[in-house]
Formats: structure tokens, sequence, C-alpha cells
């Protein structure tokens, strides 16, 4: 992996300055490069960190890619290099959901959530399966089975049986129980695209149109990519692929509650119930409206700062902190690793968090 020249100075949506201007230690690219030097950051494609609207640091590097499992090669990654965000795909439909319903095109999370597929009436014959909710589904507490730790190369890994499936919808709908539904939290694209098929449904558009209308073009996001399974539908659970510039802007709208430019996108009351803890993980962390919720620790505040963050499979990140005004984007090629989360865990605690000096 050969670190890259970092881009220009300006765009039109960004200013760039020094680390400490905003906060952070000096030295903030040298600790950095110090991390990649030592191999404890392995597979690192790209990273941008921002404080407000300002860039303080931003890296791109070389090293194999690929776009929802088919081989790109060895990428030469710059500003300009679409990349995968894979489940952080979750966390956008999530704030798609919460515009759709601003505009009365889908119901509320109380719902019923089979009501909504009255094409699958025969699984209403079970009690309990009418009992699911949109919110559920949102939180990922449905209580069906779903199994996405195997690797994504296996097809008895849930999403993408589901993606090989006759009908996605009815095969996410059908799962057998093992919790009663709002009790335990399972992790689950099938839930996703299920809110993804209640988007296409509401708004009468395939979810990338609506995506494409609805936030992406307010954002000023022209490039994206959308895949899409065998069925022509687009998966709502890990097909985008962005611009590392363009998904921060996602995060800086986000931390200003849904308002970008001063243009009003997101309900500012979603960004609110999205990013409130809904379900505990098992691991350390919560779970609101398809955003995983912790905390970190900046030595400037001397307290736990909440930080929301959308997770990708193969390293892919944004982290949110909203009280510090702090956003970091990070791609990388660690596919279908079990230790993924290792390379952006410990750049957002060890570099970034850690390297935040000034409240």
């Amino acid at each position: 992996m050969r670190k890259q020249q970092s881009e220009g100075k300006k765009t039109p949506d960004w200013t760039s300055a020094k680390p400490e201007a905003a906060g952070f230690a000096p030295d903030l690219g040298a600790r950095l490069a110090a991390g990649i030097r030592s191999g404890l950051l392995r597979g690192l494609h790209g990273i941008i960190v921002s404080r407000g609207d300002t860039i303080v640091l931003e890296r791109y590097y070389e090293g194999s890619d690929e776009a929802w499992g088919r081989p790109l090669g060895h990428v030469d990654f710059a500003r300009s290099t679409l990349h995968d965000l894979r489940s952080v795909t979750k966390s956008i439909v999530g704030l798609l959901y919460g515009i759709a319903l601003d505009r009365g095109l889908v119901p509320a999370p109380a719902a019923p959530l089979l009501a909504q597929f009255p094409e699958y009436a025969d699984l209403a014959a079970d009690p309990a399966r009418t009992e699911l909710t949109i919110g559920q589904a949102l939180t990922m507490t449905l209580g069906l089975e779903w199994d996405e730790q195997r690797p994504y190369s296996d097809p008895a890994n849930s999403e993408i049986a589901m993606e090989h499936a006759a009908d996605r919808y009815r095969y996410a709908l059908d799962r057998p129980f093992v919790a009663p539904p709002g009790t335990r939290w399972i992790y689950s694209g099938g839930a996703v695209a299920l809110i993804g098929g209640i988007i296409a449904k509401g708004s009468g558009k395939p979810l990338p149109e609506f995506a494409q209308e609805a936030l992406f073009a307010p954002l000023g996001i022209t490039q994206f990519e959308w895949a899409s399974g065998r069925d022509g539908t687009a998966s709502a659970a890990s097909g985008v692929r962005l611009l590392p510039r363009d998904l921060l802007k996602i995060g800086r709208m986000v931390l200003g509650k849904g308002r970008y430019q001063e243009r009003r996108i997101v309900p500012e009351n979603w960004i609110a119930k999205s990013f409130a803890p809904a379900a505990a993980t098992g691991d350390g962390l919560d779970y609101g409206y398809l955003w995983f919720l912790g905390q970190a620790t900046p030595p400037a505040y001397r307290k736990p700062l909440a930080w929301a963050g959308g997770f990708g499979n193969g390293g892919q990140r944004l982290w949110l902190m909203p009280e510090a005004d702090l956003a970091c984007v990070i791609t990388s090629g660690n596919y279908n690793q079990m230790d993924s989360w290792v390379t952006p865990m410990r750049i957002w605690r060890e570099i970034v968090c850690a390297n935040l000096l000034r409240a």
C-alpha cells in the first residue's frame, strides 16, 4: 500500500486547515502514517476527518478493491474514486425513510410491517408475524432468524441467500422466529431490504431514483452507483458506491440535524430518533434506526461523548460525534475478513478522538 498525495485545498463545499487550527494535535497526519507503517492500520484506502465545514486530514492510498464482490484489481484511490460503502448503505436508507415519512409516502414506524406487503397474505396466518412493525425492522429487532456471521462468499449467508431467492421480500418475511419481536437485536440485511421495499412502494420509484431526488441531488451528489440483485432490485442493505467526500456531505448534513447549507433535507426529529438507543447489539454498542451508537472520550472533553456510525463490510465507516461537530469517513479493502473492524476502530479511537485536543 503506497500513500498517494493529498488532494487540493478547496472545493465549493469544504475548506481545509491544519489540524491544530481545528483543535487537533498538529502531527495528526504523522500519527496516521506511523500507524500504517507499523502494520496496525492495514488495508486503508482513504480517510477524511472534518470538524464543521473544515477538512483537517484527507489521505488516499492504493490497494486491491472490489465492487459488491466483483474484483476491480489494484486501484490508485483519489478524491474522484467511487468506493463501496457496503452496509453504510443501511444508514443512508434509514435517512431516506425519514424523508419519505415526512412526505407522507410511508407509514410511521409503529405501523404493522406485514400490512405493507399484502401480496403475502398467507404469512398473516401466523399471529406473531402480524405483530411485526416497521420500527422493529429499522432497529433490527424483528426476532426473525438471520445469519450474516458467515462469509459473504458463503451461499448460506442470509443476505446472499436473499439475493438468490426468487422473491427477496418473501424470503426476509418468512424466516422462522428465534426471539419474540422487539426483544433481541439480530443484524439483518433482510430487515433493511424490507425498509427499502416500503420506500420504493410508497414513493412509486426505484430506491436509487428516490435517493437521487430526495437526498443526493439536494447535497450536490452527482456520482453514485447502486448495485442490484439478479431480480433488478437495488440492494438496500449494501449496494451504494459514493465518493468519500460525498459520504462526508451526508455526515455533515446529519451533524446539521438534517440541514445542509441552509436547506432542510431530513427532518430534525428523525435524526434524533435515529440516534436514540433502541437495542443493545451485545458487543458494547447500541443501535438506533439503522445507526450504530457508542461513546468515546476525547482528552479535551474529559467525559464520554456519544457517537453514531454507519458500518460496512471491509472497514467502511462514517463516524459522527455531534457534540464535537466531528465527522470521519474511512474506506478500506478488508472485505469479508473477521477483523475488518480493527483498522477503522483504531483510527477512530486512537488517532481521531485521542488527538482531539480542544473543545
